[in-house]
């Protein structure tokens, strides 16, 4: 006595050519459902309202403060007093002309140290004989607070722009020494046997190896150091200067104004953030090789 058994259910192809699969108890098509990820059910808020969606509530909460007196005036100045008064600043061209003064300031600076740091770096990182020389007294010099040598700069330069740019270019100078170094030290080894495998040269190896190896962290130095920069600039422009935004501030401190003291402190973090936001690009378009993670 035979049994016949039943083939297993197989797929058949329809009439376009792609194969659907059958229950094989009654013939029909399965229900397939499709898999969706997690993170693509989620609600998407678009990330601009993401981003802005803090400093709003920051703002709004400064002005019911404000407005229901639990911040005076004397101590901190309504969020529309400080628009009306930054408007007045910029009518006048009082303060379109400090942050020319400012901005001129943190450009010599940065480019002083960026040649200064890198350099450093470069001596540093690709020669051993150039490390021996020159880390050592960096590292010293780096930590000596810039700022406490102000006044040994005003004695070397006098009281006019040499003193603030060179207060500047010292702090952007280490920074870029640390990641650019850092950088060039941490290419993987097996990186420089496969270019000397393929028969690359010494300066072969630097420019198409080590170079693109370190580059992110140079980027990285880059942002740290425009940070500082910015940092520096708040206290070289409160010493002895006749423009720029620290002087504004400085006389505003005299008369007790604190909404334009709240105003140079706006544009001192909005040209910080400009500045952040011209390197990040920079990284996007540098680093178009090198995929990394960019959160969930």
């Amino acid at each position: 006595m035979s049994i016949s058994h039943a083939p297993p259910s197989s797929p058949e192809p329809d009439i376009s050519g792609i194969s659907i699969s059958k229950d094989a108890g009654t013939g029909r098509p399965l229900d397939l459902q499709p898999v969706v990820p997690a993170s693509s059910r989620r609600l998407r808020i678009p990330r601009w309202l993401r981003r802005t969606a803090g400093p709003i509530l920051l703002l709004a909460l400064w002005q019911a403060l404000s407005a229901t007196g639990v911040l005076t005036a004397d101590v901190l100045a309504s969020p529309g007093r400080i628009a009306q008064v930054g408007w007045d600043l910029v009518s006048d061209g009082s303060l379109p002309s400090a942050m020319g003064t400012s901005l001129r300031r943190v450009a010599f600076g940065l480019l002083f140290g960026t040649v200064i740091g890198t350099g450093l770096a470069l001596v540093s990182g690709l020669f051993r004989s150039g490390e021996d020389l020159v880390d050592a007294p960096v590292q010293m010099l780096r930590t000596v607070p810039f700022v406490g040598l102000i006044p040994l700069f005003i004695i070397w330069f006098g009281i006019g722009e040499a003193p603030k740019i060179a207060i500047i270019t010292l702090g952007v100078t280490f920074p870029l020494y640390l990641n650019v170094y850092a950088g060039i030290r941490g290419v993987d080894a097996q990186l420089i046997e496969a270019g000397e495998s393929l028969g690359l040269s010494r300066w072969g190896l630097v420019r198409h190896v080590v170079l693109p190896g370190a580059l992110p962290g140079a980027l990285t130095g880059l942002r740290y150091s425009l940070g500082i920069a910015w940092l520096a600039l708040v206290f070289a422009e409160q010493v002895n200067a006749d423009a720029g935004i620290g002087f504004l501030m400085v006389q505003a401190r005299d008369f007790l104004r604190t909404d334009v003291i709240v105003v140079c402190l706006i544009v001192y973090a909005f040209l910080g953030l400009l500045a952040d936001f011209i390197v990040r690009s920079l990284e996007r378009l540098l680093l178009q090789w090198r995929p990394t993670f960019t959160g969930r």
